[in-house]
């Protein structure tokens, strides 16, 4: 069975749905193959921060989100190397939140037509066919389509097909949970972090009673045996946390335990980006096929939403030249050509902000985590409010609006 498409997006994540919304907004369909048989909530939350929020207003469902999430006031950053007072870094004229994932990819999908994702679609292979590409589907399934966005993960079929290379691994592994004080947790809405000796962990509420955390550490191949068995996972995490305070070990101690998940770190060779494939011809790929990081600057999510609306945006340029209507027909050669060119602005303008996020995340995780004595007191002295403020830094980005 042949199903004819004009843009297929491989993924339902924040990237895929993000970019089908805009679309959707600009009157433009599309279809979203999810590989699962339901939406991936896997990661519980991350926060965004100030391009995170201005992308979500852009496709118009920012103000629903704000109102089931704390505003952040500000970061407390602790040494667990030396006993120094904790230094805070005010938020203060930014609006960061913790936002649930499976909040962010319902809203998401709510807002889109009915049929528009297409779950147990597994893509195992891509072909040419003229101005087309054919999607290859598990089930024997196969689409045509106009344009194709890959915005499947790390371990891309699309980014495959492009010829980027797959991701690298740091070295270093995250485990991640949530907590849930029923009656309200009485920590306030501050982000407190805490690094040293290896290990970078820290806590932020999301509302009054749903606590987000997690463990970043150096991994060693007897501790990633543990990714499968959560009650290990939250013994290894209390191991890992016995110089850290009071308040971030009660945390864990009491946390969800079907709610906690580990992984490994990897990112994208950040070189790839300058010189490897984005997009070609009407291929292209976004999220975390085009730009894995490490989670030290909270930007890998927020990136994916500011690449949805720039990715819509290029489209939506494609499609519709000033005073046309899409039901209008073109010559299939001259529209092929308006994508390659839509997709090729998507990855310039992507292209030095993706390179940017993936350098300075690891540099910064780096130093938080580099277990030298030397790079500890240096980081603990004089470089935790400067390696605090990349964090706004990074997130002073506007990917504009749909229009």
């Amino acid at each position: 069975m042949e199903i004819v498409e004009d843009v297929v997006i491989v993924g339902a994540g924040i990237a895929g749905l993000t970019t089908s919304l805009g679309l959707h907004r600009l009157g433009i369909r599309s279809l979203v193959l999810e590989s699962s048989e339901r939406l991936r909530i896997t990661g519980f939350a991350f926060t965004t921060w100030n391009n995170a929020w201005k992308a979500l207003d852009a496709i118009g469902i920012g103000e629903s989100l704000r109102q089931q999430h704390n505003l952040t006031p500000s970061i407390l950053v602790a040494s667990t190397f030396l006993v120094q007072p904790t230094s805070e870094l005010s938020f203060n004229g930014y609006e960061v939140r913790c936002l649930q994932r499976r909040l962010l990819l319902e809203t998401l999908a709510k807002e889109l037509p009915s049929g528009t994702i297409k779950f147990s679609s597994k893509v195992v292979s891509i072909e040419e066919s003229g101005f087309f590409k054919r999607v290859h589907l598990a089930d024997g399934t196969i689409i045509k389509t106009k344009v194709l966005i890959g915005c499947d993960g790390i371990n891309s079929v699309v980014a495959k097909w492009l010829g980027l290379q797959k991701p690298v691994f740091t070295g270093r592994s995250a485990i991640r949970g949530y907590t849930n004080f029923k009656g309200g947790h009485g920590f306030g809405p501050k982000f407190r972090q805490f690094v040293g000796k290896g290990v970078r962990s820290g806590f932020l509420p999301c509302d009054d009673e749903i606590v987000y955390w997690f463990l970043n550490w150096t991994a060693a191949s007897k501790e990633e045996e543990l990714e499968d068995d959560p009650d290990k996972l939250k013994q290894f995490v209390i191991s890992k946390l016995k110089d850290t305070p009071d308040e971030m070990k009660s945390v864990v101690e009491k946390a969800v335990v079907d709610g906690i998940v580990s992984s490994p770190l990897r990112y994208r060779r950040p070189w790839e980006l300058l010189w490897g494939n984005i997009s070609k011809g009407n291929v292209c790929v976004a999220g975390d096929a085009l730009h894995p990081m490490t989670p030290d600057l909270g930007q890998g999510g927020c990136s994916a939403l500011e690449d949805g609306v720039v990715l819509a945006r290029c489209l939506a340029e494609a499609f519709l030249k000033p005073g046309e209507d899409i039901k209008e027909k073109v010559d299939e050669e001259e529209e092929y050509k308006r994508i390659e060119m839509g997709l090729k602005k998507f990855g310039q303008d992507r292209r030095w902000r993706c390179f940017d996020l993936i350098c300075t995340a690891y540099m910064v995780g780096s130093i938080q985590q580099n277990n030298g004595k030397i790079m500890n007191f240096f980081r603990d002295k004089f470089l935790s409010r400067f390696l605090s403020g990349l964090l706004l830094s990074k997130a002073n980005f506007d990917c504009g609006t749909l229009k």
